[in-house]
């Protein structure tokens, strides 16, 4: 997220104004701490890059400091795995928490102590009800909640409960409850909130050290307390948890109480940002894991071939609101054709179509010179070999054109070859299904460069790779990976599953020109006419690139 450095003058946001606000009046002592807490339990995803951003960037420009902080609180769902994949993406968006990675199981024992005060203090209690009847007796937002008949239950009792809890001597689901005497509050939140929950699992850092674990509400506040986190900076849904997290650190007295400040999640349309839906995505084989290319991960992006510039950009671009709303996917699409704009070029035909030309020698070769950036000399130039038999695009020739209109190629039409000549399609060889599979072409030798017709002009120009020359490549043209712009909020009762797209992912076998085959894996180019390209470093080999299509020159959904 780009800022003004220090220049807090000009906030960009209303988040930005409220902390320009607390340090004009002294607030907090004019330090400025964030937090980005994910939990542990999949891979993060462009709504959390958002996050990420605004947390890091708000840190950086008022020279404060920003916590990566994993919110391993549910060991049923959490991996070393995930953990891992969180710090890679963090670092590969361009932020460095330096030495401030915390987790919340860092502080189990402190917030086990905090949880035995709120118990003397007379504001918790064992409740010895299942799960199942403690939602019976929520009440709903009309009508107030029913008290637990174990509320009453003194605090030896209780203490004594708690920490029998603790060394194992219940069933998991046993749950300790807080807040008391908030059945009839309207947020439904504070209403006996469940502070822990007796879990005998393995904990991917503690191992088995605890069979008691904190929720969510009541980690996250005193661990923004730990931390000395000033601005907690929280997505919507928070808004109505955000009384429980001041009851706790208020009951606590703790003497520091960060600032909760919600801003609106991203929403983005064509995808799904619920980690249940992405979850489901994998498990049910939809697509090749949580780095799968088409996935809004993070890591599916990197592995498309996005650059963090792109995503950063993004983020700016959308701005923080409190106003909900679902993002244009060509605002991402924009940024990322934008950020790529500056990488060099290249020819690479994706469905070749053969053309020979008779009338150029069957042992003649060429090399044409050509720029590797229209507007960029800096990048240098490059050699394209040129010879008899051609591949170009299918895409390029029509048997039969629709109108006068038609650039491209066509029986007895011309085009001028990107680079070189000028060329006339004299024959078309047809398959038993009467589709092209070879062009008898005549050039224009005078056409080149330096010839006499070099100014000759022709309708349309097309790329094209040498048939001798060119090097067999695996291409993975990725698309949209749904049909609907909202699917995970259909109104017709299909699952979001129906209306993927089967088109998310296309394979060819495609041609470049050789210099393309020299690139180092994680290149990026752009195959001209094509679309941009990143020669992927997980699948490539010496014997066979295999290039992503990260996106196309336009939107083809337009």
């Amino acid at each position: 997220m780009t800022g003004h450095g220090t220049d807090n003058a000009r906030p960009d946001n209303f988040i930005e104004q409220i902390i320009a606000r607390d340090n004009a009046s002294g607030k907090f002592g004019g330090r400025v701490v964030t937090r980005f807490p994910p939990e542990p339990n999949g891979f993060l995803h462009i709504g959390h890059a958002k996050s990420i951003c605004l947390n890091f960037g708000v840190a950086k420009r008022f020279e404060g400091l920003c916590y990566l902080r994993m919110d391993d609180t549910n060991p049923l769902k959490e991996t070393a795995e995930y953990v891992a994949s969180i710090q890679n993406d963090v670092r590969w968006l361009g932020f460095d928490w330096e030495d401030r990675e915390t987790h919340a199981s860092d502080y189990f024992e402190q917030l086990y102590q905090f949880a035995e005060e709120l118990i003397l203090r007379g504001r918790a209690f064992v409740c010895s009800l299942s799960l199942d009847e403690i939602r019976a007796t929520r009440g709903t937002l009309t009508e107030p909640g029913q008290p637990s008949p174990y509320r009453e239950r003194g605090v030896e009792e209780n203490l004594d409960l708690f920490r029998r809890m603790r060394a194992g001597e219940f069933e998991d689901g046993a749950v300790v409850r807080g807040a008391k005497s908030y059945m009839a509050a309207p947020n439904i939140n504070l209403r006996d909130p469940v502070l822990y929950r007796v879990r005998r699992a393995h904990h991917q850092r503690t191992g088995d050290a605890w069979c008691l674990y904190p929720m969510y509400d009541y980690t996250h506040c005193l661990s923004d307390f730990i931390e000395g986190v000033t601005h907690s900076l929280c997505t919507l849904e928070f808004e109505d948890h955000r009384p429980l997290y001041d009851w706790v650190l208020d009951t606590l007295a703790t003497p520091h109480h960060p600032q909760q400040i919600e801003f609106s999640r991203l929403n983005l349309e064509y995808t799904v940002l619920s980690k249940r839906m992405l979850n489901a995505l994998v498990t049910e084989g939809h697509v090749d894991g949580w780095d799968d290319p088409r996935k809004p991960t993070i890591a599916g992006m990197r592995r498309r071939g996005v650059r963090p510039a792109a995503i950063r950009e993004f983020c700016e671009r959308i701005g923080v609101t409190r106003s909900d709303g679902t993002v244009e996917m060509s605002a991402l699409e924009r940024c990322i054709r934008d950020d790529l704009e500056a990488v060099p070029r290249g020819l690479g035909v994706v469905e070749p179509l053969k053309v020979v030309l008779t009338n150029y020698p069957e042992d003649g070769e060429e090399w044409f010179s050509a720029a590797q950036h229209p507007q960029d000399e800096s990048l240098g130039s490059r050699d394209i070999p040129f010879c008899r038999e051609l591949w170009i695009e299918r895409e390029d020739f029509m048997l039969e054109p629709p109108n006068k209109k038609y650039k491209r190629l066509s029986p007895g039409a011309e085009v001028r070859l990107r680079y070189g000549y000028i060329i006339r399609c004299d024959e078309v060889i047809t398959g038993n299904d009467g589709e092209a599979v070879e062009l008898r072409c005549s050039v224009d030798l005078e056409s080149r460069a330096g010839g006499a017709n070099a100014e000759r002009k022709v309708k349309g120009v097309i790329h094209w790779v040498s048939a001798r020359h060119g090097v067999d490549v695996e291409l993975r043209l990725y698309d949209r990976l749904f049909n609907e712009p909202n699917p995970g909020g259909l109104k017709d009762g299909r699952h979001f599953t129906e209306v993927l797209n089967p088109d998310s992912l296309t394979l060819r076998h495609g041609v470049v020109e050789p210099h393309l085959a020299t690139l180092a894996p994680g290149s990026r180019v752009q195959f001209e006419r094509m679309g941009w390209f990143y020669l992927e470093p997980e699948r490539s080999t010496a014997e066979k690139p295999v290039f992503n299509r990260i996106i196309t020159l336009r939107d083809t959904w337009s």
